[in-house]
């Protein structure tokens, strides 16, 4: 259980890796904007989001690296909130000084996103609908409008631009980062020099599209769910353990989940008994799943999964209209195992910006975690990323 755990606390925003030096000491700090209009029009009066920081801003303020987060992560992207935490940020790896994102170079900001999936963790700050809204006093709910990865980079900008920053060196990110990444490549193109896709896409296909919808159907089966409306009754943790154990499973490559979850004898009896006892494997996968349940919200989580559905790099008509407006150097670096956002998608779109005459960067990350290789592995395309934000 005990790998697994760290694998779910992974995807969960977290990453237990073995430092090389003394890791950074880096604080939450909140970023408060108002009256925040998003892509579907409505206004949210006041969104809060967490953000993190490493490294200095230098006089010019044009030393800046954006990074954003995955699906179920957070701005935790890098070093420890005190010395004796078990876990430092999931890109420790390569933000640090003298690392691939060399902190004594560059300033390496990274915020939450809006409906983050873990807003009952201490260490998450964000709006959704579990926040209370002004006009009613209550939470959200449903009420919530939807809303995209254009809104979480528009968050993310207007953050940016409390700071005095208007330009970026480089912006990156893992699966959903990755989206983002593009996003503000295709968005806002004067502001943005060069962008990093780790294990992602430029759009969302039907295939994902569905595969997305799985992680919907558990919460909106579970009856506490009450139509997002649980929040003086009881939350509907089966269909959030559901639903974080498929993304868990979905993440992971079959050779790494076998090698940690126990192996099947033979006709166990539990399992001739009653098809209503559990296999080990299935206790393994879903007892680590329910133990991180309560720090999510199942709203949160539906929302993050339409944000995903919906995205299309640039919100053009098509991903190469999206694509056209990109004037920054870009890299690639899908994982040659992922099951989940396939690398097929990243060629799709490096494909598309060939044909319009510019020079993207691809490479595949090997490894045997699947999806996951964009955090567990990412160190082994240390020089490739340091050699690109030098270029």
């Amino acid at each position: 259980m005990k790998n697994l755990l760290l694998s779910i606390g992974l995807i969960s925003g977290y990453l237990l890796a073995a430092p090389v030096q003394a890791d950074m000491l880096v604080e939450k700090q909140t970023f408060t904007t108002e009256n925040f209009a998003t892509v579907s029009g409505e206004v949210i009066p006041v969104v809060n989001v967490g953000w993190e920081s490493y490294g200095q801003l230098n006089e010019a303020k044009d030393n800046v690296i954006l990074i954003t987060h995955y699906f179920s992560g957070n701005s935790h992207a890098a070093g420890k909130y005190t010395a004796d935490d078990a876990m430092p940020g999931y890109w420790n790896s390569i933000i640090g000084p003298g690392k691939a994102i060399d902190t004594d170079k560059y300033f390496v900001i990274s915020s939450d996103t809006l409906v983050n999936a873990f807003p009952n963790d201490p260490n998450v700050i964000t709006t959704g609908p579990i926040s209370i809204n002004p006009a009613t006093g209550e939470p959200y709910g449903l009420d919530f409008p939807v809303v995209t990865i254009r809104d979480f980079v528009n968050v993310q900008r207007e953050l940016l631009s409390s700071l005095g920053i208007n330009k970026l060196h480089a912006v990156a990110g893992a699966s959903m980062g990755s989206l983002q990444a593009i996003e503000w490549a295709a968005a806002y193109p004067d502001q943005v020099e060069r962008m990093i896709s780790v294990i992602g896409a430029g759009a969302m296909d039907a295939w994902t599209i569905m595969a997305l919808e799985h992680w919907a159907r558990p919460i909106k089966a579970d009856p506490n769910w009450n139509q997002g409306d649980y929040y003086e009754g009881v939350a509907p943790l089966e269909g959030i353990t559901s639903t974080l154990a498929m993304i868990t499973q979905e993440a992971m490559h079959p050779v790494i989940m076998n090698m940690q979850a126990p192996q099947q004898q033979t006709l166990p009896a539990d399992g001739l008994a009653s098809v209503t006892n559990n296999l080990p494997a299935v206790d393994y996968l879903f007892g680590a799943a329910a133990s991180r349940a309560p720090l999510a919200d199942a709203n949160h989580l539906l929302y993050l999964v339409r944000a995903n559905q919906l995205f299309v790099a640039g919100h053009q008509e098509d991903l190469a209209s999206g694509l056209q407006r990109i004037k920054a150097k870009t890299l690639f670096l899908p994982a040659s195992n992922d099951l989940l956002l396939q690398p097929y998608l990243a060629k799709q779109t490096v494909e598309l910006l060939e044909a319009q005459g510019k020079d993207p960067i691809y490479e595949e990350i090997d490894g045997i975690w699947g999806h996951l290789d964009g955090i567990f592995s990412i160190q082994t395309k240390a020089e490739t990323i340091k050699a690109f934000l030098a270029h």
